[in-house]
C-alpha cells in the first residue's frame, strides 16, 4: 500500500516559503504524493470550525499551487483531493493539467469531485443540480484531450499540444455514482474521511463494477487522520485500512511549522510504513 500525505494550500500554512521547504521535505523522503484541496473562497456565512475552511480566508488555487511545486520537486507526485471540474470551464481545465503534468515530468495525481457547498455554486452562478452532468462533460474533455493530438471541440477542431500521458484520475464522492465514474472515466476511488469498515462495502462493489465491465481492478486512495501521538494504535489503523482493499493511504493533519511537518514525515516513514510491509 502507498503512504502519502496531505499539503495544506490553505490558511496561514500556505504562504511560498512554507509550501516550498513542505514539499521539499516531501520530496525527500520515501513518501509517494503531496496531495492538496480546494476551497475557492471562504463564504462569509460559512461555519467558522468546518476543519477544511482557513479563518483566515485565504485559499490558493490547486493547480496553479501544483505548477508552483512541480517547479521546487523532481520526485514526489503531486495530487489533487480533489478538485471541483463543475467550478472550471473543460478545455481550460485539461490545458492547465496538461500543462503540469508536462512540466512536472509526469507527476499529476488528479482527484476530481463535483462540489456539494452551495455557496460555491451560488457565487459562481451554476445550478448544483447540474453538477453530475457538469463533471462528466468536463471528463468527456480531459479524455479526448490526452487521446489525441486533434480535438473536435464544440464543433471547433483544435491542435491540444502539450500532450503527455494522461495523469491517473480518481473519483471521489459516494457510492454508487462516484464508483460508477470512476469506472467510465477514472483509475481509482479516492474517498475521505471514511473509517475502513463504512469503506469495505464501497470497495468491494467497486471491484464488482471493475468485474462486470472487465476492467482491472481499480485503486482506492482512503484520506484519514492517523493518531500518530499513539504510535501502536496508528499502526494498526493503517492496517485496518490495508486490510479492506485500501491501495494508497494519506495521512491528513494540521501542522504549524517545518519542523512539525518533518516529524510527521519520519514517523510515517520510521513506523507505519514498516507496519504495512
Amino acid at each position: 500500500m502507498k503512504l502519502s500525505i496531505n499539503l495544506r494550500n490553505w490558511g496561514p500554512y500556505s504562504t511560498r516559503d512554507m509550501l516550498l521547504e513542505s514539499a521539499r521535505a516531501v520530496d525527500e523522503s520515501g513518501l509517494d504524493t503531496v496531495w492538496i484541496n480546494e476551497r475557492l473562497a471562504l463564504p462569509l456565512n460559512a461555519t467558522p470550525n468546518t476543519p477544511t475552511y482557513s479563518p483566515s480566508g485565504r485559499t490558493l488555487d490547486p493547480l496553479a499551487t501544483l505548477a508552483f511545486l512541480a517547479a521546487v520537486t523532481q520526485r514526489v507526485g503531486l495530487g489533487t483531493a480533489v478538485i471541483n471540474l463543475p467550478f472550471r470551464p473543460a478545455l481550460p481545465t485539461a490545458k492547465w493539467v496538461a500543462t503540469v503534468q508536462d512540466l512536472s515530468g509526469g507527476r499529476v495525481r488528479l482527484g476530481i469531485g463535483a462540489g456539494w457547498m452551495e455557496s460555491e455554486f451560488r457565487a459562481l452562478g451554476i445550478d448544483p443540480q447540474r453538477r453530475g452532468t457538469l463533471t462528466d462533460e468536463t471528463l468527456t474533455v480531459l479524455q479526448r484531450c490526452f487521446q489525441s493530438d486533434e480535438v473536435e471541440i464544440n464543433g471547433q477542431s483544435i491542435l491540444f499540444q502539450p500532450r503527455p500521458i494522461r495523469p491517473p484520475i480518481y473519483v471521489g464522492g459516494t457510492p454508487p455514482h462516484a464508483l460508477r465514474r470512476a469506472i467510465r472515466f477514472g483509475d481509482g476511488w479516492i474517498p475521505a474521511g471514511i473509517e475502513p469498515d463504512a469503506l469495505k462495502p464501497g470497495i468491494t462493489q467497486l471491484q464488482e463494477l471493475c468485474q462486470a465491465a472487465g476492467r482491472p481492478s481499480l485503486e482506492v486512495i482512503a484520506m484519514k487522520t492517523l493518531p500518530l501521538a499513539d504510535l501502536p494504535r496508528a499502526q494498526e489503523y493503517a492496517r485496518q485500512f490495508q486490510a479492506v482493499g485500501v491501495t494508497h493511504l494519506v495521512h491528513t493533519q494540521g501542522y504549524e511549522t517545518i519542523a512539525e511537518y518533518r516529524r510527521t514525515i519520519a514517523l510515517l516513514e520510521e513506523q507505519i510504513r514498516p507496519a504495512l510491509s
